[in-house]
This record gives structure tokens, C-alpha cells and sequence, in this order.
């Protein structure tokens, strides 16, 4: 029986980081191309990405590359060009958004649909695998039931975001950048307006919360659901974080190995995606690192608080309690070592997040520059640890068991190497059969520098040797046999790796007949493509608009109203409605699809 494969999917906002989520465990990375991916501040050069495809190939891990922007017709043939190369150089996979894209003459590259591709509805997700998409991306919105009704509809390969920062909107369905300011989310510009304060206020203009983070969420933590997910046919586990440092993808990365490799290790019906394992020299902790508060999100439908109103900044990991006050410090009631250089901060009496370092720690008491108007019973987070940050400057290392086969031969010897994966290599020596002195001491110290990997990929798990008596060979000669041998198994591993291929599948699935500015329609390629499918009437994507007054400027599951316990199907509470966001002279109409239990905000 085959087993499924289980991928740990990490960022990379360079070639450094990439590497080290590898070193990590991570059985893929994602990477942004030099141009058209969707974090504008993450891209990276052709040279680079080459270099992190030949390195995750020795560890037959892959290299995905975003080029997941919407395309203007004077970048179509850029773009062609652009994934041209990307196959070229080996990377494995490119993620688009664009459906101009499908229509490009292309080598055969698989392409993943972004979740940008507004992977929430069937509809939308069955014509993706309709057309081959080997890989669909699915909205983060989306809870275990609806994704066990998607897998039971289609064949493609289905991955889901479980770390990392939300955007509020339904991906590839917030226009609320560009409106404002000009700068596109879906062209990877976003000014994370949704991360402003704002007031919320009725139709008789009172103002119901005054000066919150209101669209701000916490971060996605799904590690408690891993099991779930796998169940409900989820095989690629993503971890968000195209701009997090390489501490932060260091930790993460290592925290969900762990998680996966629990559940491959009790269920054979797994296997992960990639060779060897990664040795880990500290305890990675997710809320030792960046995060706002970790929710659920939706995946276990609505049963989790998912914002983050009174900052959108990290707070990181709660240490508890200030017990004490003096003049120049103060006493927290915690378990928690806490030294000189963390970083601590605390909300005020009126709901700022505030921060300070520690600049001396006597006992329990801490010294700071400033006390920030801490008071007793003032809850203290830490949102840098020093320690645990010197501890994350620990390389990782990446390991493929071999087993290695020294063997006489009538006119020498040869030495042979075989990975975890069946990848084998064989060396002839021709070398003189000159008998050992000493043959207790020889043999040993034969198995013991055949036994040594050094700083390769490889760990030697046995050495088998076959000689007709002992002989006696220089440490200085078995030492280059061995890395000889480790050097052509390498190589060999890279050659033998096999790539995948894709070709567009012809449909007869049809689209809606009227498309409006939601389907991001942009170029002629575009076009052509939804008008292959049925469409007959597109209106422009937002960005070639003028007018904005009265369009849905963001699409949004989570809810205002539910989060304030107004949701109508669970308080008899009532709001003068329309409800309104304001933030200076920005105001934003809520509508809220009770129907479909979805909240869109209309530029007022």
C-alpha cells in the first residue's frame, strides 16, 4: 500500500532562512520570486532561489516560488519568461493567482492556485481541479467539515495555512489597500489598514467601541488539530511568514515537526515528504516567539475569540502577574526565569499595549528604566526572550541515514554507500592487499573512520565490511574513500530526484455568466480565459477602477458583530444598524450576509 505523504510547508523570505527551515525539518519551502508575489518586500533573486532548489533537492525536499499577483497585459510576457526560468533553474512548483497564467504557453511546471484564488467555494475549488491543478490552496476560513465535503469532491492535492498572521479578509477578496492608498493587495503592496484602530459606531452615531483594533486577529495556531486536518484529507501543512525572521521560521518550523512526526511515527498509513530527520538543539515554543494571542480561527467552526482589538503588535507569552511595586522595580508573580535584555510589556488602564526591557533582575524583582504606570495585579507578557533567542541562533542539521559496504574484490576493493531512500553508489579502489599488523586494532579502526559523516548530510547507521583476512590501510586513505563515496551519494541523490510535471486538463465545467470586480480580471489572458468557460459579461478587477463609493472593499467570515456578542442567532441584544467603522475621515458601511455568515465592509 502506499503511503500518503505529510508535507511541512515553511516560509522563506530569503535563501538563508529557506535553508535553515530545511535544516529544521521542513519537508517544502515557499519563496517569493523577484517580482509579482504577493509580500512585494519578500522578493528574492533568480541566483538564490536556484541555490535553495539545489539545496532542498539533496534532501528531496521542494521549492515552491509565489508569482501569485494579479498581471497587468504589459506583464504578460515578463511573467511567461519569469516561470520559464523558474523551471529551468529546478524549482517545483510556482503558486498564482492569476488565470492569466493558465493561459500562457508554459513548460511544464506545476502550477498550485493560490489561496489568493479565493479558494472558499466549491464552485471555485472543483473548477481548479477540473483543470489539473495538481495542488489547491484552501482559505484559511474554512472549518474541518467543509474541508471533508471538498476532499470528497476533488482529486487535487489540498493544503491549509495552521501558523501564522490572518488577514481578516477572505484572500484575494480585500481591495481596502488599494483604495485608500493606492498600493494593491492582490499586486503584494498591502498597507494593512485592517490593523488601524477604528471606532465603531450605529446609526444614531453612538459609538459603541471607541478607538480599537477592531479588524485585527490574533494569530492561527491549529497544532491541536493536526490529527483532524489529516483526517479531513489535508497532506501539505503550511506555516505562514514570508517576512518573519529566520528565528521565528526556525522555531516554527521545528515545533510542527515534532507535531507531524507524532502522528506519522503512530499511524503507518503516513510518511513524510521528504528524506532524513533534523536534529533540533533547542525546545522550540510558538509562544516564545513573534505572535498576537494564537485562535483556532474557524476551524472548529465558530468556537474561538479571534481578534486582537487593543493591538495588533505581538505581546508574546504571558508571565503573569506584577505581586509588588517599588520605586525602581517591581515583583512578578511567575515561574518563568526572566534576564537581563527580555523585552516585556502590559496593557495600560486604557488598553495600550505598552513595552520596556529589563535592565537588571535581582531575585524576583525587575529593574526597568521606566515603570510605564505599573501597578499591582498588571498582567505581564514577554514579547522577546533573550535566552530563548540566543537558543534559536543554534544551527539545525539535516541528516539521511546510509549505511555504507566495504567489500575485497579479487583485484582490490570497493566501498559502496545506501541511503534511507534506496540511493546507492559504488567505488572500485584499487588499493594493496597488505595484511594488518595488528588485526584487532586495524579492523576497528577501519569501521570507526568508515562510521564518520563529518559535516555531509549523511549519518552512517552501519558499516558492513567482507574481507578474506584484515588489512592494514592509512586513516589519512580510508578518510577520502569515505568522502569520496559520501560526495558521489550526494550527487547521486540529486540526479535521481524526480520533479513532477503538469499539463492544463480542457473543461467542460462552466463559470458564472457575469463575473463582477471579485474575480480580479485584469488582462486580455484573463479574459480569454473566463470567456473559454461561459462568462459573457466581466467587469474590470478593482484596480482598474475609478470609483470605489459604494463597492465592498473587503469580504469577511470573521464577524464585528458575533465578536461583541450581538450575532442575532445568539442574543436577543439589538444596534441601531447600519453599523459603521471610523477611522479619521475614513468610514466604512458593515453588511452583514447572515445568510451566508459573512460581514463585507462598503467604503461609505
Amino acid at each position: 500500500m502506499n503511503k500518503v505523504k505529510l508535507e511541512l510547508l515553511s516560509p522563506a523570505k530569503d535563501l538563508e532562512t529557506g535553508i535553515a527551515a530545511i535544516d529544521c525539518g521542513a519537508d517544502a519551502v515557499y519563496i517569493g520570486a523577484p517580482s509579482y508575489g504577493a509580500r512585494e518586500a519578500a522578493g528574492n533573486s533568480i541566483e538564490d532561489i536556484e541555490k535553495l532548489a539545489h539545496y532542498a533537492h539533496k534532501f528531496w525536499a521542494k521549492v515552491f516560488v509565489t508569482v501569485n499577483t494579479i498581471i497587468f497585459d504589459d506583464e504578460i510576457k515578463e511573467v511567461r519568461q519569469l516561470i520559464t526560468t523558474l523551471y529551468n533553474i529546478g524549482v517545483d512548483a510556482v503558486i498564482f493567482q492569476d488565470m492569466a497564467v493558465l493561459e500562457m504557453e508554459l513548460p511544464p511546471i506545476p502550477l498550485y492556485a493560490s489561496t489568493q484564488t479565493h479558494n472558499y467555494e466549491l464552485e471555485r475549488i472543483k473548477l481548479l481541479d477540473e483543470l489539473g491543478i495538481k495542488r489547491i490552496i484552501l482559505a484559511r476560513e474554512l472549518t474541518l467539515e467543509e474541508i471533508r465535503s471538498i476532499k470528497k469532491e476533488v482529486s487535487a492535492e489540498l493544503e491549509f495555512f495552521i501558523h501564522g498572521a490572518l488577514c481578516v479578509s477572505l484572500s484575494g477578496q480585500c481591495y481596502m489597500s488599494h483604495e485608500l492608498s493606492g498600493r494593491s493587495a492582490n499586486r503584494g503592496e498591502c498597507a494593512q489598514n485592517c490593523r488601524l484602530p477604528y471606532s465603531l459606531v450605529d446609526a444614531n452615531s453612538e459609538v459603541l467601541v471607541a478607538n480599537k483594533h477592531l479588524l485585527s486577529l490574533r494569530d492561527l495556531n491549529l497544532s491541536a488539530y493536526l490529527n483532524d486536518l489529516v483526517g479531513a484529507g489535508i497532506t501539505s501543512f503550511k506555516i505562514e511568514g514570508r517576512l518573519k525572521d529566520v528565528s521565528y521560521v526556525k522555531n516554527i518550523t521545528a515545533f510542527y515537526r515534532q507535531q507531524l512526526d507524532d502522528i506519522i511515527k503512530n499511524n503507518q498509513q503516513y510518511e513524510k515528504a521528504s528524506s532524513g530527520y533534523a536534529i533540533i538543539p533547542f525546545e522550540p515554543d510558538p509562544e516564545r516567539t513573534f505572535n498576537r494571542g494564537f485562535t483556532s480561527y474557524f476551524v472548529n467552526d465558530r468556537g474561538d475569540d479571534v481578534s486582537s482589538h487593543d493591538s495588533p503588535k505581538s505581546k508574546g507569552k504571558y508571565l503573569g502577574k506584577v505581586t509588588s511595586v517599588a520605586k525602581d522595580g517591581f515583583v512578578i508573580g511567575t515561574t518563568d526565569k526572566i534576564v537581563n535584555g527580555d523585552g516585556i510589556c502590559f496593557y495600560d488602564d486604557a488598553g495600550v499595549l505598552l513595552g520596556m526591557s529589563v535592565n537588571k533582575v535581582e531575585g524576583q524583582k525587575i529593574f526597568t528604566k521606566e515603570l510605564l504606570g505599573i501597578r499591582t495585579g498588571t498582567k505581564i507578557y514577554r514579547n522577546f526572550d533573550f535566552a530563548f533567542d540566543k537558543e534559536l541562533g543554534k544551527e539545525c542539521q539535516r541528516k539521511i541515514n546510509v549505511e555504507v559496504h566495504f567489500k575485497e574484490l579479487p583485484d582490490g576493493f570497493s566501498i559502496s554507500a545506501t541511503d534511507e531512500n534506496g540511493v546507492g553508489v559504488i567505488n572500485k579502489i584499487a588499493a594493496q592487499k597488505e595484511p594488518a599488523s595488528n588485526s584487532e586494532q586495524a579492523l576497528e579502526t577501519l569501521k570507526k573512520q568508515l562510521s564518520k559523516s563529518g559535516g555531509t548530510i549523511f549519518n552512517v547507521t552501519n558499516v558492513k565490511i567482507e574481507t578474506t583476512s584484515v588489512f592494514f590501510f592509512p586513516v589519512k586513505t580510508i578518510n577520502e574513500w569515505r568522502r569520496e563515496i559520501l560526495d558521489l551519494l550526494e550527487q547521486a541523490r540529486i540526479e535521481s530526484y524526480q520533479r513532477e510535471t503538469f499539463e492544463i486538463k480542457q473543461t467542460a465545467v462552466k463559470t458564472r455568466s457575469s463575473l463582477d470586480y471579485k474575480a480580479n480580471v485584469v488582462n486580455k489572458l484573463s479574459q480569454q480565459f473566463y470567456h473559454k468557460l461561459g462568462a459573457e459579461s466581466i467587469e474590470p478587477g478593482f484596480e482598474l477602477q475609478n470609483d470605489f463609493s459604494n463597492k465592498t472593499v473587503m469580504t469577511c467570515k470573521y464577524c464585528i458583530k458575533d465578536e461583541l456578542d450581538l450575532c442575532p442567532f445568539d442574543t436577543d441584544k439589538k444596534v441601531a444598524e447600519p453599523l459603521h467603522l471610523v477611522n479619521g475621515s475614513t468610514k466604512y458601511r458593515l453588511v452583514f450576509n447572515c445568510k451566508d455568515c459573512l460581514m463585507e465592509i462598503v467604503r461609505a
